[in-house]
Order: C-alpha cells, then sequence, then structure tokens
C-alpha cells in the first residue's frame, strides 16, 4: 500500500444541523445512512428531509451496506501526500464525493468495487471515505 494514500488532508467537520444530525450520529457508530422516500421508494443522496423525485416530505433514514462502485475518480498527485477524490454509485443507486483510502493510488480503476470506512473527526462524528473491498 502507497504510504502517500493513507494520509488524508484535514477535513473540517462539517456543519451539523437538525436535519442532517441523525446522518452524522450514525456515522460516530460506523453506520452510513441514506434517506428513502416512502411514497415513490427511491433513494436519494444527499440526505434531505423532501424527496427531489416526488417532492414528497415522507423520507425515512435507512442503513446502507456502504459498498459500491468507483464511477469517477482522480488522483491529485500535486499535493503532498497526494489522494484520490471520487465518485462512488453505492449499490442502492446513488452517487456521492468522496475520497479513496488505504490503497496504491496506482492501482485504483473505474468499476472497482468499494466499502465504507469511517475516520473519527474526535469531535462525534466521523467522515465517511471509501477503500478497496
Amino acid at each position: 500500500m502507497s504510504e502517500s494514500a493513507k494520509v488524508l488532508p484535514k477535513v473540517p467537520v462539517p456543519a451539523i444541523n437538525v436535519e442532517s444530525k441523525p446522518f452524522w450520529d450514525a456515522t460516530a457508530q460506523g453506520r452510513l445512512l441514506v434517506k428513502r422516500c416512502r411514497t415513490c421508494r427511491q433513494v436519494h443522496w444527499y440526505p434531505r428531509s423532501k424527496c427531489p423525485f416526488c417532492h414528497s416530505l415522507d423520507t425515512a433514514w435507512e442503513d446502507s451496506p456502504g459498498t459500491g462502485v468507483i464511477y469517477s475518480f482522480s488522483v491529485m498527485r500535486r499535493v503532498d501526500p497526494p489522494y484520490a477524490f471520487a465518485y462512488v454509485t453505492l449499490d442502492e443507486g446513488v452517487t456521492l464525493i468522496t475520497n479513496i483510502v488505504d490503497c496504491d493510488l496506482d492501482a485504483l480503476a473505474i468499476g472497482q468495487r468499494v466499502k465504507v470506512v469511517f475516520r473519527d473527526t474526535g469531535e462525534g462524528c466521523a467522515i465517511p471515505y471509501f477503500t478497496p473491498a
């Protein structure tokens, strides 16, 4: 494993509000949550109370297994240490922006299976990243 893939730039603690608090509380427990609309049954990302598909306010949090594939990625090499920035499509069908960690940056590939890992912020929540499965 590339030493540079082990370290990420410091990420600021996210702004947590009433709507996002359940998501961030779950990350502290090592759980990834997504929102599902109870009306049209669509999963959506980013988690919000109003469904972007049918505009229903009847949405609910549900646990995600946190597995998916790399949709697209870029390795940032003009920083020290280099890191991978990626779009990951979860098995539920939603795509999110993240970093790929704990890997050989030169071995990453579009379509590669990944799984979620969490990095504690030290402030009551964790940041979800992904690593090759």
